[in-house]
């Protein structure tokens, strides 16, 4: 089996060959590194690449297997490489927040979701490319060139995660953390063809990345990976109470992975095209039809969903953005101006301007958004509509008109017209994964948003591994793999 071959096999597999000694996680971490070193130089999918400390883990890794007279009770990514958006705090290893002010930043500790990647016995082979503090919708910054696409490298794949994205779109390694914020997880899975899932608020605590206290209203951690069985592993991995977050959620974490069978028979399922607001590509609205039928093949009680959102949620996540963004980083706007980029200081010159009652106004609506969705979901299991409005664009260039009608932009470029729908969750936190649906005419990837009531990740896990099943996307792999 070649290098290739290693590292375009789910990261479950990963773990299988591992812990029955049919490949070592040494041989597994080679394989990540010497893909890394061919492919990154097209896709700038990682900020830092941590040679040593990946041999030194895999050489434990290992080690435990070795010693272990159970495979069973090996951790659940025993030895498997991934990497590790570069939002994340990795101890001894360089952390940026994809800004230059810390472009030399070595945190003394990990982050939660760090301690949790290396309590499940994964590999960490680096840090992944990231927009200055996951403040956009594409992936360029000041402390690493622009990140590329694996389908088409002349296009954006997405952010804030895009460089988790293009690690395991090209096969660099089977699985990553990522944040989502605003869609940061989903969106570049719909651009470059991968599953990945933004769970409930509260499910991943959030310590010591950089989702601090003040953000908590909106970013989360998740994966994302080429399946959806390893989105399961890894999510119940990283789930779990922990005092350092208040918010996190306190209740039992459920057994994710056990939730990928059983399919949807009998399942209500809503769909909606446009959520009632948005102008959506004619490719993408098709796209969301077809998966619909697909849904109701499988035994599900299909609808079109009567759903309108007003005012459109991404104008009061915005408010919440950028006070929060004027709260964490406005020190750095009178301090380092010139190492900062335009977007983060137009979201704190927005911040600094929002008052008191806009900032409650905000908080108001995503209440009633809340409300709404809870009302909703009274009737319905589980919700499908795009991901984004349109595929992959070319780097900072997002269409000027979607459906024939103006895309909207906010003064930070945040592209609205094209990405429409994925903040809705965010302030909403409703789980909500992006699975692969399609391509479209020019063999860009399509990815379908699915959408659960408040602590439900079950369903949109079941919903997800059925729709998987049934229109498998794996063995279609993009030109840089």
């Amino acid at each position: 089996m070649n290098e290739r071959e290693l590292m375009l096999m789910p990261a479950h597999k990963q773990r299988e060959l591992v812990v029955q000694k049919k490949v070592s996680s040494r041989e597994l971490v080679e394989a990540s590194l010497k893909r890394i070193d061919a492919l990154d130089s097209k896709l700038h999918a990682f900020i830092t690449v941590d040679y040593e400390g990946a041999r030194a883990a895999a050489a434990a890794a290992d080690k435990a297997v070795a010693a272990s007279r159970n495979p069973a009770d090996l951790p659940p990514l025993i030895g498997v490489p991934i990497s590790i958006k570069d939002l994340e705090l990795t101890k001894g290893l360089r952390t940026t927040l994809g800004c230059k002010v810390y472009e030399s930043f070595v945190p003394e500790s990990d982050s939660i979701v760090v301690e949790r990647v290396r309590k499940a016995g994964a590999v960490i082979v680096g840090k992944t490319n990231t927009p200055e503090f996951g403040n956009s919708a594409e992936t360029y910054t000041k402390v690493a060139p622009a990140c590329n696409n694996p389908w088409d490298v002349t296009k954006t794949p997405g952010g804030s995660s895009g460089g988790a994205a293009a690690s395991v779109a090209a096969g660099m390694v089977a699985t990553s953390t990522g944040t989502d914020g605003g869609g940061s997880v989903r969106l570049p899975c719909h651009f470059t063809g991968l599953y990945g899932i933004k769970p409930t608020q509260g499910r991943i605590p959030r310590y010591g990345g950089v989702g601090r206290p003040s953000t908590n209203q909106t970013s989360t951690s998740g994966p994302m990976t080429w399946t959806v069985l390893d989105s399961a592993i890894l999510m119940k991995a990283l789930s779990g109470h922990d005092s350092r977050d208040p918010g996190s959620l306190r209740e039992p974490v459920p057994d994710f992975p056990a939730h990928c069978r059983g399919g949807v028979k009998g399942m209500r399922v809503a769909f909606t095209v446009d959520c009632g607001f948005a102008a959506v590509d004619p490719e993408i609205a098709k796209s969301v039809v077809d998966s619909a039928r697909v849904f109701e093949s499988l035994g599900a009680h299909v609808a079109e969903a009567k759903l309108k959102f007003d005012p459109p949620p991404f104008e009061y996540w915005y408010t919440v953005w950028c006070g929060n963004q004027k709260a964490m980083y406005g020190h750095l706007v009178e301090e380092r101006l010139a190492d900062l980029m335009p977007y983060t200081v137009a979201m704190n010159y927005r911040g600094a301007q929002i008052t008191a009652a806009e900032y409650s106004r905000a908080l108001r609506h995503a209440d009633g958004l809340r409300c709404q969705m809870g009302d909703f979901f009274e009737k319905v299991d589980l919700l499908l509509m795009p991901t984004a409005a349109v595929t992959a664009f070319p780097h900072q260039d997002p269409p000027k008109h979607v459906g024939g009608k103006p895309a909207l932009r906010s003064e930070a470029g945040i592209p609205y017209g094209a990405i429409p729908f994925t903040m809705a969750f965010n302030i909403g936190w409703n789980p909500a994964a992006s699975i692969p649906s399609g391509f479209d005419s020019h063999g860009m990837p399509i990815g379908l948003q699915l959408v659960g009531d408040l602590s439900d990740e079950e369903t949109v896990l079941r919903a997800s591994a059925a729709f998987e099943e049934a229109r498998p996307w794996a063995a279609r792999r993009p030109p840089v793999s």
